[in-house]
């Protein structure tokens, strides 16, 4: 449901539906402690105040089914992490509408 392809993050479209439904934009921010990568929906407004200065990223469509990108590169260089494409595992939060991704 979520793989890494050419320093993009590409996201099902049944996940988008749950998590950004009508959302073109999202928070991102890396937690270096944990090796996750958190992503919200922008308006998730409680995201900010939690992360200093979140980045945003626009959720770019990929094809008519739903399935979406957000285009991650400027995260993957300034905290070294590798560039290979890949799936990745991740953890939902419904509550809170938080991916927390491993990277």
């Amino acid at each position: 449901m979520l793989h890494l392809k050419s320093e993009h993050l590409y996201i099902n479209h049944q996940l988008v539906e749950q998590v950004f439904s009508n959302v073109e934009y999202v928070y991102a921010a890396y937690n270096s402690e944990q090796k996750q990568l958190l992503i919200t929906p922008i308006t998730s407004q409680w995201f900010v105040k939690m992360n200093k200065k979140p980045s945003q990223f626009l959720l770019k469509s990929r094809n008519l089914i739903g399935d979406k990108t957000v285009a991650i590169r400027e995260i993957l260089i300034d905290n070294d992490l590798p560039i290979h494409d890949r799936d990745l595992d991740y953890e939902l939060i419904e509550k809170t509408e938080l991916l927390k991704i491993k990277l």
